[in-house]
């Protein structure tokens, strides 16, 4: 209850600050609509902006869920296989060394203007704090529990593979548990930025895509319904999932945020 209270007075505060502005300043409408012209148009609206936020909805979702998968297996990959991170580092460095706004345009060029492509570009994003953050907690597994995890291998007779298999599903991953949510978080906070994007290079439906039609059409109002709508699913979606998060490792020491 004291999150959802300070989300809400945060919130207000800016809201606030937002209609004093443009009270003070006597802007017209297009160039900076009041708060309560924002929300007219949003209730005005609303099955438009609906029908756009679940569009952007899903490539944010699916984006998360491929990005998340593949983050995982990858930082499982490099950390059994030292050589490997030889070949796979530098190209999640090239990852994020080219911007996601350089290589919006090749990827609806190749995969269309459908979901496909804002799907791949929210990946992009999402795919590198995950990977990275896991790898690292994996990586900085206490010396102590590996020393206690060897010590007990020895004791019994398996394979090698089914020694490194218990290894990881015993101590090196619930260790790694808090850095992989520090990485999802993360992510969870920028798979917008790429979906939506994708939507401004081209598309015919998403968020994105309401924003860049309404600023051609000097909608300014509408313009700040989807980006306020844009917001607000965006801080909901975080707060879920750091919510799950907190129950998947609860024995975790809790983080206020």
């Amino acid at each position: 209850m004291s999150r959802l209270f300070r989300i809400t007075v945060t919130l207000g505060g800016l809201l606030s600050i937002w209609a004093f502005i443009t009270w003070v300043t006597e802007l017209p409408k297009f160039i900076l609509p009041s708060p309560l012209l924002v929300f007219y148009k949003i209730i005005e609206r609303y099955d438009t902006i609906a029908e756009h936020a679940a569009t952007t909805a899903i490539e944010i979702l699916l984006g998360l869920a491929i990005g998340i998968s593949l983050g995982i297996l990858s930082a499982l990959t490099i950390s059994t296989h030292r050589q490997v991170k030889q070949w796979v580092m530098p190209v999640l460095i090239a990852s994020q060394a080219i911007p996601v706004f350089a290589i919006a345009p090749l990827l609806v060029l190749w995969l269309d203007y459908g979901i496909t492509s804002k799907v791949v570009m929210a990946t992009l994003i999402i795919y590198f704090p995950v990977t990275v953050n896991f790898l690292d907690g994996l990586n900085r597994t206490a010396p102590a529990w590996m020393d206690m995890a060897t010590l007990m291998q020895q004791q019994r007779r398996s394979f090698r593979l089914m020694k490194t298999y218990r290894i990881y599903r015993f101590v090196r991953v619930p260790f790694a548990l808090p850095a992989l949510a520090s990485g999802i978080r993360i992510a969870t906070a920028v798979a917008p930025i790429g979906a939506v994007v994708g939507e401004w290079v081209g598309s015919s439906s998403g968020l994105g895509y309401l924003m860049l039609h309404s600023n051609g059409r000097m909608q300014t109002d509408l313009l700040f319904a989807a980006l306020l709508t844009l917001t607000l699913m965006s801080i909901s979606l975080f707060y879920l999932v750091d919510f799950l998060l907190r129950i998947a490792i609860k024995w975790h020491a809790d983080q206020t945020y």
